[in-house]
Order: structure tokens, then sequence, then C-alpha cells
């Protein structure tokens, strides 16, 4: 038995599922060797070889004829190596003797698609982080200062680093243009939102106060920000509707900016959506 993924050992036992029944989906080269036949000893690695560049869209049946002489019997074989193809349960051709790489291609060829990719599929990327995004923006920048987006792929950076002031100090000085980009406006509600959590009680904390006092806003815009900023983005978004339902002047309309904020810095366009039908039906 071969230890290779596409390659298996075929006998009178697996052939009708294993060979047959599998070529609906997956095509099976069928190899009819002998351990005593010199010219089957060259073809088959070639056979694994090319079998194998398939990634799985091809499969490689191997029949040893003096195990199983009633397969060869059937197939009619008279000669080793023989090749045959079995597709969509059916052998459509075949071929006999050691055929070189070359021609055992253009024989598939002629039948199924060749594999999109016969090298190794390169190893993924490693993500970079933060820190070295701001490492390498800083250099990027320095190179090219004639770039002013980059400074604002550094505030992101900067944010998700958790340096909130320099990734603010960073959108402050974009140029014009670049301020008003859709980007910009996420980021500077992104940070807001950071900001306002800094030095702010925990969750638990929060739910106490509100336990004790309902009208709490101050807790409750809290805990509306914890929550979207947590990836509960829902329930976030019911606390400051909740505010806006029984205060809609707290703290200088707090509840209709943080809304406002929060759907741009959403990805979620149903959810989105939702809210903003929510919230207009309490302002109008």
């Amino acid at each position: 038995m071969s230890a290779l993924p596409h390659v298996f050992d075929a006998t009178e036992a697996n052939f009708e599922a294993d060979v047959i029944q599998a070529s609906l989906t997956t095509p099976v080269l069928v190899d009819f060797w002998a351990a005593w036949c010199g010219p089957c000893k060259q073809l088959g690695p070639v056979l694994e070889k090319v079998v194998g560049g398939y990634n799985g869209g091809l499969k490689l049946a191997k029949v040893d004829t003096d195990a199983q002489q009633q397969l060869a019997a059937v197939f009619g074989i008279r000669s080793l190596p023989t090749v045959v193809l079995v597709k969509d349960g059916q052998m459509i051709d075949g071929f006999m003797g050691a055929l070189p790489e070359g021609q055992v291609r253009e024989f598939l060829a002629r039948h199924i698609a060749a594999p999109a990719e016969q090298e190794a599929t390169p190893p993924p990327a490693v993500a970079e982080t933060p820190a070295q995004a701001i490492a390498r923006l800083g250099r990027e920048i320095t190179a090219t200062p004639d770039k002013p987006e980059l400074k604002l792929d550094l505030a992101l950076a900067l944010m998700q680093n958790g340096e909130t002031d320099a990734a603010h100090a960073e959108l402050d000085a974009l140029p014009a243009n670049l301020a008003e980009d859709a980007r910009a406006k996420r980021l500077r509600h992104q940070l807001d939102f950071a900001r306002t959590l800094k030095d702010a009680p925990d969750m638990a904390t929060l739910r106490t106060r509100l336990a004790a006092n309902a009208n709490d806003h101050a807790a409750r815009d809290l805990l509306g920000v914890r929550l979207l900023i947590g990836g509960n983005a829902a329930a976030g978004l019911d606390e400051f509707l909740h505010i806006l339902k029984t205060q809609r002047d707290w703290n200088d309309g707090a509840a209709k900016k943080r809304l406002i904020a929060a759907f741009s810095v959403l990805d979620d366009e149903e959810l989105v959506g939702t809210y903003r039908r929510k919230m207009a039906s309490m302002l109008f």
C-alpha cells in the first residue's frame, strides 16, 4: 500500500467501490503491474508523480496482476504494464508499456483538465503585527514623504497597537483631503470609543451601578461602549437606544452621537440598517 494519499491498491473486494463508483466524482487511473516486470518498475514512479500533481483531482489504483488474476482477466490484460483510465464509471482509454512522463501527461490531457498548479503551494504569509506595521510604515514614510496616505495607515496601526494618542496626532496631521477620507472618519470614531474607555470602570461595576439606578446614563453609556468594542454590537446599540428613549438630550445628545459613530465603524450592514430604523422611529 502506498503512503501517498492519491495512490491505493485495488483488489476484487474494493474495485467496485473505490474505482468504478469513485470515478463518478474523481477519475481513476488503473495501473496493472507485477513485481517481476521491469518496465512496471519504471512506470510506477512516473504515474505517482503525474497523478500527485492533480492535487486530489485524479487517483491512481494499482493492481498487482499476480495477486488479482481475476481483475486482470476481466480487463483482458495481456501485456504489462497496462494502464486504464476510468471516468464516470466507464473505462474510456488506456495504453501499454512504460511511457515517459511527457506522454503520460499528454494521454491524460486528452480526457481530463490539466492541474491548475503543479508546484507546491507556498506557506501562508505570517500576519504582520501592529508593532511591525508601525516600524515598516515609519521607514516607508521616511523614504517616500510625498505619500501622505501612508500616515493614515500608520494611524490605524498605532490604534491597533493601543497607542491612541499617537494615532490621534497622526490623524490631526493629515492633509484636508485625507482627513475627510471614509477610513479616516471611521478611525477617528474608533479612537473616540477607545479613549472613552480609558480609566473607565469594568463591565461588572457598570452593571452594578445600573442595577442600583437604571437612570445612571453615564454608566449605561460606558456599558454600551464596552459591549460595542467587546464584539456584542447589538447589545451596545440597545444601551444607547435606551438612553435616547428615556432622555434624548442627555449630555448634549450623546446617545444619538454614539449611535451615529457606531454605525460608521460596524461592518454588519443588516444590523446597522435595523438600528438606524429604530433610532429614526424615536427621533421622528
